[in-house]
């Protein structure tokens, strides 16, 4: 059974490979984004390892479905407090924006 993912998103499988484990195989779409996340990417080099580079359907992963689950808890708590610094920090600093806003890089 194949469901078509959005834009931005990626299906992968975790679980073992029999499906028979605790937790069994499981089907997540996460957001692209964790793909350039470092914990996410060891996650893939072991992938590479274990199944090789070329798959049919969503990438696997070698992990359980219980470690996936706090990987990615993991990265989205990053995510949340990287991004709820970036507004306190452009909170705090709001009296001192000029009236245009240039950028520059970190």
């Amino acid at each position: 059974m194949s469901t078509k993912v959005k834009k931005g998103w990626l299906a992968v499988q975790v679980g073992p490979d029999d499906g028979e484990g605790e937790g069994g195989n499981r089907r997540f779409v996460i957001p692209i984004s964790y793909l350039y996340h470092p914990l996410f990417q060891n996650l893939l080099d072991k992938a590479r390892e274990v199944y090789g580079y070329h798959a049919d359907g969503p990438i696997r992963l070698p992990c359980s479905v219980d470690d996936f689950l706090h990987i990615r808890w993991r990265i989205e708590k990053e995510d949340a407090n990287s991004a709820a610094a970036a507004a306190g920090h452009l909170r705090h600093h709001h009296h001192h924006l000029p009236t245009t806003l240039s950028f520059r890089s970190c």
